[in-house]
């Protein structure tokens, strides 16, 4: 039966080869299963007819039944318009067709009855109905409808070529005729009993054809908690894979370098939150499978230092270790902050970006060949084919979501055995997202900030408050302060985002004159020597002001910096709100993000700033971004493509995610190959899955 599910589209009757064209097209609906697998996006209740006194101004959907009596074509600036009088017992209406209007001239008939279906808004005291669906009463009553229709997702393009709703929902009555509705059950019968889920073939006629809404959430439910299922089945079984498979090299040993630092040489106490981590990152490395484990920790948590903690274990069991990241000036500062941490350890660390000169590349080179370089820190440069390590034993990828899964592997194949990776972000990923896009990495969190750290405080100020604001930043400067003061930069304009910016620079040179003042600036526009000279100036606490683009964003660290002050706030992104406020609150001082904008806000708009002053807590914003911007937006777009849910929706059905991957868990741990008799439908359609989503195959 299932086979026929394979059948191209064309063949369906119905469709025929134009039709089926544009169904690959526009729907990517090339066989049966795909039809099958279109779900609607809403559904009409189509069991209430109105009466034309009682409708509302309300741009809702109804269905009334009634005559039309009068046809007439009127001139209008642009083409014309074809409008028809419609009554019933209560009153009259109008209908209007802007399109097509030949066609449906001829076919309307004055005086019989229809039912007619659409929005209706008024227009000069009378309600009108443009490109109303119309059916004759007659036919109306006699075509399989359920109580509720379903709208199902369409292009454009399928409208003016005819394939309309109603098209579409006749093609998948005919699809249900052909197959007799007879689905394989792909779920264990004793996992469908425990959750009380409806069979599938039921759950999918009632997601198509709802017999009432109770049967429509049942069905949502059971074809929503079937593709989480699966996803996360995949998911683990890699992870399982992975950890017997793939060996990693076991670091047995903790030495000298390890205990040495953390005896002697630790700057602060570690956090309870640090050490879990750290715990974690061992058991790892010494248990013989190669650790791929993605560590979160929100702005300022202390990552840097359980990197540099892991890297010597690397170095106490033999191996090199290499620290990977998107910019110039973050790969700097990881130098910097590690080559101070580790100062008194006797080990050679250097590092590698674009602006390495050639002399100084020639002995990175060979050391990293002969072994006599310990740490690597570095940019995209250490992808190059060139760069050759002697035993590299440790990975570390900071701001994982910046480098796409080919640049990745390219340092897995510098070695006979893959790596230990660690890969580190400061974007805090909501729980969901984590557990369908990183479900086969292992997952650490660093919860608390250091001791000592004040939370920073956040508000939000109008551009009619400038006057107090800067009066605020003159009190902070004289307490020997510094100030960040950013401005949104939006690539398809940059020229009047450089506008923006140098007015802005203009003006607070002049509010905050020289010499009492000194005022840096930072923008895409200019050198990297320059950028680096100008951040140099303000690091050092030589200018009391930065006014920059979000080049600032991630990396730079100014603990004198107790200020920052962004501009045109409604422009930026939660995440990029957070990462910016994230660069003020690094001393022991009391920190302010202030948040500028006009009066005119969207609700978007809104809530982004209302949930900025409410919270510093990384993981909630991020929940809330993901409400606001959905999934594909937050993994950027190299990864958006992973999240090709048909039904399921991870910010509204999370419960039904964890649930998912509970059972999930639950049932590889009882038969990890999917061997037992009752579990070989499943192993059959998973391993179909897993062809096809290939997606899937290269998340990590």
């Amino acid at each position: 039966m299932n086979n026929l599910l394979e059948t191209p589209i064309e063949y369906l009757k119905g469709v025929g080869p134009q039709r089926g064209e544009l169904l690959r097209k526009e729907l990517n609906i090339h066989r049966y299963a795909d039809l099958l697998n279109l779900y609607p996006n809403r559904y009409i209740d189509r069991t209430r007819y109105y009466k034309i006194n009682e409708l509302q101004n309300s741009n809702s959907e109804v269905q009334i039944v009634g005559r039309v009596i009068h046809i007439k074509t009127v001139e209008q600036k642009r083409g014309k318009r074809l409008v028809a009088t419609f009554v019933d017992d209560t009153g009259e209406m109008e209908l209007v067709w802007f399109q097509g209007q030949k066609w449906i001239r001829e076919s309307l008939k004055l005086n019989s009855v229809y039912v007619i279906f659409g929005k209706v808004t008024a227009f000069n005291g009378l309600f009108n109905m443009a490109h109303p669906e119309m059916e004759l009463l007659a036919d109306h009553e006699k075509s399989l409808r359920s109580a509720m229709q379903s709208v199902y997702p369409s292009t454009e393009k399928l409208t003016q070529k005819g394939i309309t709703n109603k098209t579409v929902n006749r093609l998948m009555q005919q699809l249900f005729i052909e197959t007799q509705a007879l689905f394989k059950e792909p779920l264990p019968a004793n996992l469908i009993d425990e959750l009380k889920l409806i069979p599938k073939n039921v759950a999918l006629f009632n997601i198509h054809f709802p017999k009432s809404q109770e049967l429509l959430a049942k069905a949502q439910f059971r074809l929503k908690f079937e593709e989480l299922f699966f996803i996360q089945l995949q998911l683990i079984t890699k992870n399982l894979i992975r950890k017997h498979k793939i060996k990693g090299h076991p670091f047995d040993s903790v030495g000298a370098y390890f205990t040495t630092f953390y005896n002697h040489h630790l700057p602060f106490d570690l956090t309870n939150a640090q050490k879990k981590v750290l715990k974690e990152i061992r058991n790892d490395l010494g248990s013989n499978a190669q650790m791929n484990r993605l560590l979160q920790g929100d702005v300022g948590s202390g990552k840097t230092i359980v990197a540099l903690m892991t890297m010597l274990l690397a170095l106490d069991n033999g191996f090199q270790a290499c620290l990977m990241a998107p910019t110039e000036i973050l790969a700097n500062q990881h130098f910097l902050g590690i080559r101070e941490l580790a100062k008194d350890l006797n080990l050679n660390i250097k590092i590698l970006t674009g602006s390495t000169k050639t002399a100084d590349r020639k002995i990175i080179h060979e050391e990293l060949e002969n072994g006599s370089l310990h740490i690597i820190i570095g940019t995209h440069a250490l992808l190059e084919d060139k760069v050759k390590f002697h035993n590299l034993g440790l990975a570390i990828i900071d701001e994982q979501h910046r480098f796409g899964v080919e640049q990745r592997s390219k340092l897995w194949k510098k070695n006979t055995i893959p790596p230990h990776v660690l890969v580190m972000t400061a974007t805090p990923i909501p729980r969901t997202l984590a557990m369908s896009l990183y479900g086969d990495l292992d997952i650490s969190v660093i919860d608390e900030l250091p001791p000592g750290r004040k939370p920073i405080q956040t508000v939000h100020r109008y551009d009619s408050n400038r006057l107090k604001v800067w009066k605020f930043l003159k009190d902070e400067i004289a307490k020997g302060r510094q100030i960040y003061i950013v401005y949104p930069l939006i690539q398809e304009s940059e020229k009047m985002d450089y506008k923006d910016l140098m007015d802005g620079y203009e003006g607070i040179s002049r509010d905050f004159p020289l010499p009492q003042y000194s005022v840096s600036i930072v923008h895409g526009q200019m050198k990297p020597a320059e950028k680096d000279a100008e951040m140099e100036r303000f690091a050092s606490g030589k200018t009391n002001i930065m006014v920059a683009t979000t080049v600032i964003e991630v990396g730079v660290n100014v603990p004198n910096a107790s200020v920052m002050i962004i501009e045109s706030a409604e422009r930026f992104g939660l995440s990029q709100l957070h990462q910016l406020r994230g660069r003020v609150g690094r001393g022991a001082e009391q920190s302010y993000c202030i948040l500028m904008t006009g009066h005119k806000l969207s609700n978007d708009s809104k809530i982004r700033i209302e949930t900025m002053c409410r919270t510093n807590d990384g993981f909630e914003i991020s929940e809330v971004d993901l409400k606001l911007r959905g999934p594909g937006d937050i993994m950027g777009t190299q990864q958006s493509g992973v999240l090709n849910l048909q039904i399921a929706d991870l910010v509204k059905d999370r419960d039904i995610l964890q649930l998912a991957r509970h059972e999930a868990i639950r049932l590889l741990k009882d038969d990890p190959s999917m061997n037992k008799p009752e579990h070989q439908v499943l192993k059959q359609v998973f391993i179909e899955l897993s062809k096809k989503r290939n997606i899937w195959n290269h998340i990590s």
